[in-house]
């Protein structure tokens, strides 16, 4: 299937953007280069895909966190939105990503038709990192809790050896947290992706820490899915979600059983047939 690459350059970030597939535009923010690999060549059959970095993901040096402030990132979003002239479109955020997903929607709601949250705690607060901590030491089996073991060990040498892939050496190499095939080897996902790992530090040690995702739902009444693996212990278990569900007036929830932290790649065949269907279900409402 063809495909169109692009750059955006904003504030000296050169921010590029994949497009493939036919369909509703669905635009999923992180990398260009990574997320293409997670979603199923099906999807693109139903949806014209358009992945794009954020700075987080743009070759540079800058350290500065005031160029990685969360209102930032959403302007980007927008600017990027602009200037492929995108109307009438799905936003998806996978992990962390979600967050952004949400609030783009939430302060840029013109053209957006549905949200989509895959992976994604309720908020980064200290409580649910201890859930989720606590959710692994109860659920898997030693076996499990060794190979964890054994890959962190290695963490500390891949970083001394190669400190500039941090955020990457760290992904990989908790992999018993993040797969329900916990000896699945990610790293191949990676390959060629450039992480500044000053934004990531800020942006999810501090940014998303302090976020309340609660704030504005009130006003906010775009079909939200939600899509959470059973065994993903990356992030606050799925039943953390409960205190707030009912704060959002449009949310619908799925659960993946064969799944840990990325069930677009993990289950393809059963996400894209409840990301389609719950599309379906909801078309009525684009641009409520």
């Amino acid at each position: 299937m063809a495909s169109s690459l692009g750059i955006l350059e904003i504030d000296g970030f050169k921010l590029r953007y994949t497009i493939e597939g036919v369909g509703q535009p669905a635009l999923v923010i992180g990398s260009a280069i990574y997320y293409p690999r997670t979603f199923s060549h099906n999807l693109r059959n139903h949806l014209q895909l358009i992945f794009i970095d954020h700075r987080g993901f743009a070759p540079s040096t800058v350290t500065d966190t005031k160029k990685f402030e969360l209102d930032v990132l959403l302007d980007d979003i927008e600017a990027m939105r602009q200037h492929l002239n995108l109307k009438d479109f799905i936003v998806i955020g996978h992990s962390g990503h979600g967050y952004m997903a949400l609030e783009y929607a939430k302060k840029y709601p013109q053209h957006v038709s549905h949200v989509v949250i895959i992976a994604t705690g309720p908020d980064q607060s200290e409580a649910s990192h201890r859930a989720a901590a606590q959710y692994f030491e109860d659920t898997v089996s030693p076996e499990q809790k060794a190979f964890l073991e054994k890959d962190l060990q290695q963490l500390h040498v891949d970083i001394e050896s190669d400190p500039s892939h941090r955020f990457v050496h760290f992904c990989v190499r908790l992999g018993a947290k993040s797969w329900y095939d916990y000896t699945y080897n990610a790293r191949k996902l990676w390959d060629g992706v450039t992480v500044n790992n000053a934004m990531f530090d800020y942006v999810w040690g501090t940014v998303f820490a302090n976020l309340d995702i609660t704030k504005g739902l009130e006003n906010f009444n775009k079909p939200v899915l939600l899509a959470l693996g059973h065994f993903d212990f990356l992030v606050a278990p799925f039943f953390t979600w409960n205190p707030i569900r009912s704060k959002f007036k449009n949310l619908t929830i799925r659960l993946f059983g064969k799944s840990g932290h990325t069930p677009q790649l993990e289950e393809p065949e059963p996400f894209d047939a409840e990301l389609l269907r719950w599309l379906s279900a909801h078309s009525h409402e684009r641009n409520s």
